[in-house]
């Protein structure tokens, strides 16, 4: 499973919901659930501009939670 890291990046660098969707073209509301909801699963198109705007790696905007009943 994988879980949104977007609020943790906004907020290490200081920016606002507001302010990348402005950067980026995109709406308050997709910016704001991928802020909101860690499970939403955004399209790849959003994600490159959200890491465009933001300076980062796409990589850097999410993290990969293995499953209980996956094997390590």
């Amino acid at each position: 499973m994988f879980r949104l890291r977007v609020k943790d990046v906004l907020k290490d660098q200081g920016k606002t919901i507001g302010w990348v969707a402005r950067k980026a073209g995109l709406s308050h509301s997709v910016v704001r659930r991928m802020v909101k909801d860690p499970n939403y699963e955004p399209q790849a198109s959003t994600l490159l501009k959200v890491a465009r705007v933001l300076k980062c790696h796409v990589e850097d905007l999410f993290e990969y939670i293995p499953d209980e009943d996956e094997e390590a």
